[in-house]
Formats: C-alpha cells, structure tokens, sequence
C-alpha cells in the first residue's frame, strides 16, 4: 500500500489521506488528514473505504498536519560524515539534528525552484521514518516500534544559505525543496538495519548508492532520543540522512541546475522524482507583499 495525500476538485473536502493504486491512476480516500493521524494503525490495518477517484481529477499534497514536527538527521552515514565536517574526526555520540518545516514539503513530480541567491540545488537522498504514536521518554525498541511507515526523500539542500550561519535551517527549507515520497506501511517496508538499496540519480547519472544499514545512528535510538525532551506526535517525521555522494562534495562541486531531473529510489519505498526549475517560479513571487503592488497590479495602474 502506498499512501498519499490528496485534495479534491474544489477543495471542499480539504486535504483527505488516500492509498495510490499500484498503476499510479486511481486514489482510494482513506479519511481526512486528522481522521487518518489520530489512528494511523488502526486506518492502514483495513482497505480503505472510501471513493475512488483519478489521480488526475486531484492535487497530490504531502499526507503531513500543519503542525507535524520534521526532524532531521545530519551526517548519518560514515561515508557522507567523511566527505563533510567529520573527515579524519571522531563522530559525536550523538546525532546532530535541526529541523524542516511541513511548508518546505513537497511531492514526487513537483517543480523545485533555485533560490535566487543559490548557483543551484544539492541532492540528498533519503528515507522518512513516520511516527505513529505519542512518544515520551520511550526507549529505542519502543521509538521503533511506534513507526507507521517510510517514505524516500529528497533532502535537497540550498547551500550558500546552509553555510552563512552556524544553524542549517535556512539552507533546509526552500520553497518546495522537500520531495517526499508515499508512506509505504512499515509492515511492508521493514526494518531499515535489513539494508534497503539506497539511489540518487541526476538526470539518469547515479550519484548516490547505499543501504540503510549503513547509518551510525538507528531510528529507534534517535526517536528515543528526541522523546526523552519533548513528546513526539502521530504524523510527526525524521528525515534519516543521507549516504555520500552529494554534489557539493566532488570535484569540482556539481549542483542541480534548472532542466535537471533528480530522483531518489529506496528499495520497497519507490521512487521521488521532480525537476528542477528556475527562481521565477517560487510561490508567492509576484503576490502582493508589505503593501507593494504586483507587477501586473503596477501595469494597470500605469494604464489608467
């Protein structure tokens, strides 16, 4: 089962949660967003019931509440933390984390923009682990025991602004540059210390090869870790790192320029795919901002 989040014509029944048939055409509503967090085992333990519409009659929209915390996970596989800040240094005894907001999510096929101050995007494949129950002070085999679900991910990463202050928000949270894959239940995914393939291709060109056994800090360990300070949530989400072969790390370093095509593939998880556009088509670009008219509204003006 591979579980989306859609929003019908009109928007008159807000964002629904919906199981993807496995040709890609059809949506099965499933329940409304709340509905579906406030019982995640309970929904995906049954088929779903609701109607079935066209993938093309609907938005497709991360399955994620506007108030879900996205946790991520820094220098998780010893290659990727050797190609970076911990080459030839002993790696902490604990993950570094920061954080994405839900607005930075995205779905496979969507455009992702370039910031305007970026020479372009980094990739960084990845999978999501899904939290499907409170969570305090659990320990690991409880944090893990609590996942609903994985999905890939594309962390991707805008990184002039990740590198202009000590916190990595700002370079994390570009319009749109989280590309997050369907939910596949964790009773079908597994356990990733099974070492699920792992690839990250550009425009075809693999750039990124591993498995999830690779990771230094384990999912359980790390939900455990972030339980034992704050209560972590159903639809909340980590972000589990990613393996070496990121563009800023080669020779010479090698970005995601408009036109590109980047796509990460987890084995039993799918695959994410979007291209990568050009500044202009941020959101929001030309909306009417601190009192300043847009173009078109200073076009009119002029005219009259």
């Amino acid at each position: 089962m591979r579980i989306v989040g859609v929003r019908r014509a009109h928007g008159e029944f807000g964002v629904e949660v919906a199981a993807l048939a496995e040709q890609g055409d059809e949506v099965t509503v499933i329940a409304s967003l709340a509905d579906f967090w406030a019982d995640p085992a309970g929904h995906l333990s049954q088929p779903p019931t609701g109607p079935t519409v066209a993938v093309a009659s609907v938005e497709q929209v991360p399955p994620v509440l506007p108030g879900a915390r996205v946790f991520c996970i820094g220098l998780n596989y010893h290659a990727h933390a050797a190609e970076g800040s911990f080459r030839d240094q002993e790696l902490p005894p604990y993950p570094t984390l920061f954080a994405r907001w839900p607005q930075s999510l995205t779905v496979d096929g969507a455009e992702v923009p370039v910031p305007s101050n970026e020479e372009g995007l980094d990739w960084e494949g990845e999978v999501v682990a899904w939290v499907g129950a409170p969570l305090v002070d659990a320990s690991p085999e409880e944090a893990l025991s609590c996942v609903v679900g994985y999905s890939a991910f594309n962390d991707l990463t805008s990184r002039r602004a990740q590198k202009l202050t000590s916190q990595w928000i700002l370079g994390k949270n570009g319009d749109r540059s989280g590309p997050l894959g369907p939910l596949v239940p964790a009773t079908e995914a597994g356990d990733l210390q099974q070492g699920l393939r792992l690839r990250t291709r550009v425009n075809g060109e693999t750039m990124q090869d591993a498995t999830t056994d690779q990771m230094i800090y384990a999912v359980g360990d790390t939900l455990s870790l972030i339980s034992h300070t704050l209560t972590l949530r159903p639809g909340d989400l980590l972000a589990t790192g990613t393996p070496a072969g990121v563009g800023y790390s080669r020779t010479p370093p090698r970005l995601l320029q408009p036109g590109d095509t980047v796509e990460v593939e987890v084995e039993r998880l799918g695959t994410v795919r979007n291209t990568v556009v050009g500044n202009d088509h941020r959101s929001g670009r030309d909306a009417l901002s601190c009192g300043r008219r847009t173009p078109s509204e200073q076009t009119g003006a002029l005219a009259s």
